[in-house]
């Protein structure tokens, strides 16, 4: 309870926390050093309604670091974006091996829909794989398609297996542009892409500006690194993105 006391010494904050989380939940966060860090766990325990273990499950695989790295790639003119994508993604569970195809990881998200949704985040709800558009006669297919309920936005997902590359940005600006003109319904946003690759090139991400566009690029990993690799590993990403978002700033100015 001193324990408690110190780490929570603001009363405002208390308060809904004693009341929508129980006393595991509390002890759980209570080692959590970043004081950041401890409260977004505490809410996103509240909001997604997480166990004991699932909490813990998201403080193992570092998930506020991860969608910290997201964060930092998001533009402001666009905020309510916000702690909604991560990066990297996990994707272990999928069971893929050496060699995997770009329909090999879809079909296999498909076959673990629910593990990849929990990966997503809560709001995230699935709508159609392989969606076909039309484009001057001609059949283009999208990965697949989502709809986040507290964005009112259609998120499209790209699967790539390599290292992202520039030509990717139009491709999804196509498949954004097409979707906010023949499948956005009344009273929703305009929708959002986001591109996975096995890989990522950070200063070309950076020189396109892709966050501008609202398309949000993330890794996939599907294999993860024992923990205290995996902690070391999502560190300096995200030192390595606050320095890009830094000089970022200074070259805007």
């Amino acid at each position: 309870m001193m324990q408690f006391a110190e780490v929570f010494p603001d009363f405002e904050i208390v308060v809904p926390l004693a009341r929508q989380l129980t006393w595991s939940h509390l002890i759980i966060l209570l080692p959590i050093k970043n004081s950041e860090a401890r409260i977004f766990y505490a809410q996103r325990a509240i909001e997604e309604r997480l166990g004991k273990r699932d909490l813990r499950k998201q403080i193992e695989q570092k998930a506020y670091e991860r969608t910290e790295i997201a964060n930092l790639q998001i533009a402001t003119e666009i905020s309510d974006l916000q702690h909604t994508f991560k990066d990297p993604y996990f994707l272990d569970f999928l069971g893929l091996k050496d060699g995997y195809l770009e329909n090999d990881v879809e079909t296999a998200i498909l076959k673990e829909l629910e593990n990849f949704i929990l990966e997503l985040g809560t709001g995230f709800t699935f709508v159609e794989r392989q969606k076909r558009m039309i484009i001057d006669d001609e059949d283009y297919y999208l990965d697949l398609l989502f709809f986040h309920r507290k964005l009112k936005r259609l998120v499209a997902i790209e699967l790539k297996i390599g290292k992202f590359k520039a030509k990717y940005k139009g491709q999804m600006e196509l498949y954004l542009k097409w979707l906010d003109k023949y499948d956005k319904q009344e009273g929703e946003n305009s929708p959002v892409g986001l591109i996975l690759c096995a890989g990522k090139s950070a200063e070309q991400i950076e020189l396109l500006q892709m966050h501008k566009d609202g398309i949000m690029v993330a890794e996939y990993w599907t294999e993860l690194p024992p923990r205290k690799e995996l902690e070391k590993k999502l560190h300096q990403i995200l030192i390595e993105a606050k320095e890009r978002v830094a000089q970022r700033k200074i070259y805007l100015k």
